[in-house]
């Protein structure tokens, strides 16, 4: 999330999303490497929800992805119940929606 920073005010405009609030809430859980997968925080799940996730995925380049496992940004996304449409992509190659929110209490899933 970190090279989101280079253009924060664009990103955040375009996105509706408090960029800086996005970065210090989430960004532990989707750092590299991809396992293990950690179940996000409550504050991070609430700036999630405000993120219009398909225009900040249109922002995810290849540098982006150097420093952002997508698999996790998916799946932090996916825990906090707002998984990406069936069939999307965020970033170059990681499909957002192949399972349920498999650690997600509202699937049965524990902490």
């Amino acid at each position: 999330m970190a090279i989101f920073a280079a253009r924060p005010a664009a990103v955040a405009d375009e996105c509706g999303v408090d960029l800086a609030d996005l970065i210090a809430k989430c960004q532990s859980y989707v750092r590299f490497p991809a396992e293990p997968k950690v179940p996000p925080s409550a504050e991070c799940c609430g700036v999630v929800q405000s993120v219009d996730e398909p225009c900040l995925c249109a922002k995810v380049t290849p540098l982006v992805e150097q420093w952002i496992c997508m698999e996790k940004a998916v799946f932090v996304a996916r825990y906090c119940g707002r998984p990406l449409q069936p069939g999307s992509y965020c970033g170059s190659n990681i499909p957002t929606n192949k399972e349920k929110h498999l650690f997600s209490p509202k699937y049965g899933g524990k902490h």
